[in-house]
């Protein structure tokens, strides 16, 4: 009941929002959310397990083990335990809006996020996508990296500590999708950091700053060969 419920949610969303083109990313989004609770739900039979089976719906636009190979989706392996428990959570509560992570958030309990949270930041992280390289672009974005102090919060290497996530070798067009968030205010950061440094930057800055980070191999940071 909880699943048909959730699922007649997510596909109302998505039919106010259209297939257009305008809208087809969302529209895509809703497909697969359905998919994923499809899938679950066979899991659920076949196994006599407690729905939902989270990591079949991470799967979908997540990638296997959480390492997303898509840019636009961001990866989970590797990612800081803390950072997924707290995203997951401001999901839920709809401090951090999304039609599709709402609802699979808030139908998930304290240990069950828990564990997703320890799984994930157990998974070896990779690069989201094949990068084209572009020096001049990736020297620029290092550079405004280095005068916003961003290792302070994520790390060395840029692959997040405590609630600060994994920024290394993430999804080019998420990155950039995030920060403009940032600067627009659609995406709130509770300390208020991330929306003062995103104020800063240009549309340019930020084309920068994501080719940067997205070129890098965390595979490689995490083992010091880079």
């Amino acid at each position: 009941m909880k699943r048909a419920m959730i699922i007649g949610a997510v596909l109302a969303v998505a039919g106010m929002t259209g297939v257009g083109v305008l809208y087809g990313r969302d529209y895509l989004d809703g497909m697969r959310f359905e998919t994923a609770m499809s899938e679950i739900g066979k899991t659920e039979e076949a196994n006599a397990g407690q729905w939902p089976q989270p990591q079949e719906t991470c799967f979908f636009c997540h990638g296997p083990h959480g390492q997303s190979f898509n840019s636009w989706y961001p990866a989970l392996s590797g990612q800081p335990q803390a950072y997924v428990v707290a995203q997951l959570h401001a999901f839920a509560s709809g401090q951090r809006d999304n039609p599709y992570m709402g609802p699979l958030a808030r139908a998930l309990s304290d240990e069950q996020i828990k564990s997703l949270a320890v799984y994930f930041a157990q998974q070896r992280p990779a690069r989201n996508e094949t990068h084209q390289a572009d020096k001049a672009l990736e020297m620029r974005g290092l550079a405004l990296i280095q005068a916003r102090s961003c290792q302070a919060c994520h790390g060395a290497s840029l692959l997040g500590k405590d609630q600060a996530p994994r920024l290394a070798g993430q999804g080019e067009a998420y990155l950039a999708s995030q920060l403009a968030a940032f600067k627009s205010g659609r995406r709130h950061d509770p300390r208020g950091a991330m929306n003062g440094i995103a104020a800063t930057l240009s549309d340019d800055d930020i084309r920068s700053v994501a080719g940067y980070l997205a070129g890098l191999a965390p595979e490689e940071l995490a083992s010091g060969t880079q």
